[in-house]
């Protein structure tokens, strides 16, 4: 249900320069990104406009600035409607505050025509060490039952329990519980030694 105020014409005037502005703030981005980002400019600025009607300050609300506002609150990670977690990888907010990133683990060898896995590198380790991880990481997926290695392959990736558990038409504990053991798995493969 979307909530009314009392003033949501005067937002709707207001709303081409607050998308202007917004769409010149992140004039850098892809296109798809933008357009995201942008909504999201748009809904952090309705929530602020709507807080600020209910406390009586209508006469001091403007575009522009609370346009800015909201640009510098969706830069920050802070979304309408979301907590920020900086324990959720997934998370911008995460990305920018423990200083990572996270990336796919599958590129398009254009010589090949084909899609190669290829494992998350460590910033720190050798280009011996990350030859080697790749390989053996190959090698450790090949040794894998053919629907064991599609999972491990879709958690490598990323995927939350959840999706995985409905992809793969089981429970998320039974998600849980073959991420554990791939893990052991894993760790037994490399003979228990591992660089953490």
């Amino acid at each position: 249900m979307i909530a009314t105020c009392p003033h949501e014409d005067r937002f709707l005037d207001m709303l081409p320069q607050i998308r202007t502005q917004a769409r010149f703030a992140f004039r850098d981005e892809p296109r798809s990104r933008r357009q995201e980002l942008v909504s999201e400019v748009v809904a952090n600025c309705w929530a602020a406009f709507v807080r600020l009607v209910e406390r009586g300050r209508i006469d001091i609300v403007y575009p522009t600035p609370l346009a800015q506002f909201a640009i510098r609150q969706v830069r920050d990670g802070r979304k309408v409607g979301s907590r920020l977690n900086v324990r959720d990888v997934s998370s911008e907010y995460s990305q920018r505050r423990k200083n990572f990133a996270v990336e796919t683990l599958d590129r398009f060898d254009k010589a090949k025509q084909e899609w190669k896995e290829v494992l998350v590198e460590d910033k720190h380790a050798g280009p011996a060490e990350i030859a080697a991880a790749r390989i053996d990481f190959a090698a450790w997926l090949r040794l894998l039952p053919k629907r064991l290695r599609r999972i491990a392959e879709t958690l490598a990736k990323g995927e939350t329990t959840k999706k995985a558990a409905k992809r793969f038409r089981v429970s998320q504990g039974r998600i849980s519980q073959l991420r554990r053991e791939l893990e052991q798995n894993w760790d037994d493969f490399q003979g228990g030694f591992s660089f953490a």
